[in-house]
């Protein structure tokens, strides 16, 4: 390990990724949350879009015992990070579940399949989009740029690629901020639908941060706004017991409704 670089403990120490120091960006609870989104106790195929180092993918991996998980990252000094961290004795227990494919989210048929990202291929999709838009002031760092810049029709792109690698029944989960609420909606269009939406709230009386999307590939179920999860206890930094337990690999966040599965 050098100077630009640490291994951050993750799920009280359960897993470690190797994550960039001053450039790149950084896995947090994010990448938790979303990783808690995955409930399934099937042997199940996941693919984590945009995944960084890979600590989204790896939480999954490191609850579910019968998961097999693919890390999808276009920057190749990323996919490093992620294959160095499978290389940790810490991650011995699961790495071989695991496998990193350096591929570009926007690539289509045949360019996408290629990379190993087969059509209707995935029990489940799970995604951490870039947050910022063309408005969002721009980081120096290339590597943080590449992972945050939004590019345009982004949430079309994205969920347009997870919608072709999804089996039929199949589950989409991803964590945005609030106001992209509307661009995902739109591109879950036919693709998906029965989206669960779950607004993020620091505490009690603040606005959502973020918000928790799940939904069923060809589903033609309603969507439904859950009620809200509250992050931390009042006038306190420490987190709600079940938030702490998502954040830890200790609970899943699952649907409310259970769809059809293949």
């Amino acid at each position: 390990m050098t100077s630009t670089e640490s291994i951050d403990s993750f799920h009280r120490g359960r897993f470690h990724v190797v994550q960039p120091l001053g450039q790149g960006h950084r896995s947090g609870m994010d990448a938790m949350l979303l990783a808690s989104l995955v409930a399934d106790e099937r042997p199940i195929r996941v693919a984590d879009l945009g995944a960084g180092a890979g600590a989204a993918g790896m939480a999954v991996a490191s609850r579910l015992d019968t998961a097999q998980v693919t890390l999808v990252e276009r920057s190749p000094t990323m996919a490093a990070f992620a294959r160095r961290s499978l290389e940790l004795p810490e991650n011995a227990r699961f790495a071989a579940r695991l496998d990193v494919i350096e591929a570009d989210v926007a690539w289509k048929g045949r360019e996408r399949a290629a990379a190993g990202l087969v059509d209707d291929s995935f029990h489940h999709v799970i995604m951490n989009p870039p947050f910022n838009d063309g408005s969002d002031r721009r980081t120096p760092d290339p590597l943080k740029a590449e992972a945050h810049a939004m590019e345009e029709d982004l949430f079309e792109i994205w969920i347009r690629t997870a919608c072709a690698i999804t089996r039929p029944g199949g589950q989409l989960s991803l964590i945005a901020r609030p106001e992209s609420i509307s661009e995902i909606i739109a591109a879950c269009g036919r693709r998906f639908g029965g989206l669960e939406i779950t607004a993020l709230h620091p505490r009690p009386g603040e606005n959502a941060v973020r918000i928790l999307v799940t939904a069923i590939k060809q589903s033609r179920a309603r969507l439904a706004f859950r009620a809200p999860l509250i992050m931390h206890e009042d006038d306190a930094h420490r987190f709600t017991a079940y938030v702490d337990d998502l954040n830890n690999g200790r609970a899943a966040y699952a649907r409310k409704t259970l769809s059809a599965r293949r």
